[in-house]
């Protein structure tokens, strides 16, 4: 289970698929901002008590979401910045703590930014020092 780290790829388990998990991190995460782009984080479930959350435990590796609404743009430009954000996530994955999850929403003047653009945006964003001291 080694989170796509030595593939590459952005497996499945590198996503936040279930709608639960994406509202656990719009309600508890810490949100950052800027013109492009919102970014909320949360560590994830420290409970193992609650049998929901134990499949997430077991998980290992940051993992991403992303959303993009049609006020972004058509299909193509909201395609296109989630490629972008994907491709950022799977070579900047390494500098994030293995249990934190990510939902990155974008902004319409998001979708015009290149990939050196978001990679700018998202690394001031995201001060890794203070990720480690997020709260789940």
């Amino acid at each position: 289970m080694s989170s796509g780290g030595t593939t590459g790829r952005f497996e499945r388990s590198d996503r936040l698929l279930d709608s639960r998990d994406f509202r656990r991190v719009m309600r508890r995460g810490r949100r950052r901002a800027c013109r492009h782009v919102v970014v909320m984080t949360t560590r994830r479930y420290k409970n193992t008590n609650d049998s929901r959350c134990l499949g997430n435990v077991l998980r290992i590796g940051s993992r991403l979401g992303i959303t993009a609404s049609r006020k972004v743009g058509n299909a193509v430009v909201r395609n296109r910045f989630k490629r972008r954000t994907r491709e950022w996530f799977r070579q900047r994955r390494g500098d994030f703590p293995s249990d934190i999850d990510l939902v990155i929403i974008a902004r319409r003047s998001g979708s015009k930014l290149s990939l050196k653009e978001l990679d700018e945006q998202l690394c001031k964003l995201l001060d890794l020092e203070s990720i480690d001291q997020d709260k789940g």
